[in-house]
């Protein structure tokens, strides 16, 4: 125990969650950059950019941190959202995202309106 406490005293931790298949789909706060099989991961829940209205596909996409890195976001699956560059462009000018339990997006602009558009018109209150 004192072997690991010695160790440990000057040691970097990185926690690093693996998929069902080993592969890392959460690199924590030690890596900003998003591995390939993380952009895949991400790639295959959004299936392209999640901005409302838009349908730009995957390789069209950046893969957004939702709360910044710079500002303690993790680099993990669940902090991810694809964004074209245009809508990645307009999170960072006030725009704000969420995803949904159900797991569909929504999209405020900076004035805090939601934006909506095609059958959800139907049935907005």
């Amino acid at each position: 125990a004192a072997r690991a406490r010695w160790i440990a005293c000057d040691a970097g931790i990185t926690r690093i969650v693996l998929g069902p298949d080993g592969v890392p789909l959460d690199l924590g706060r030690e890596h900003r950059l998003v591995s390939s099989h993380l952009r895949r991961a991400v790639e295959a829940r959004d299936r392209g950019c999640v901005f409302t209205g838009c349908s730009a596909p995957t390789h069209w996409c950046d893969v957004h941190h939702l709360l910044e890195w710079i500002n303690g976001g993790a680099t993990s699956l669940e902090n991810s959202a694809l964004l074209r560059e245009r809508h990645h462009t307009k999170v960072h000018h006030g725009f704000r995202l969420a995803r949904q339990p159900d797991g569909r997006w929504r999209t405020w602009r900076p004035d805090g309106t939601e934006i909506r558009t095609g059958p959800d018109l139907l049935h907005a209150a």
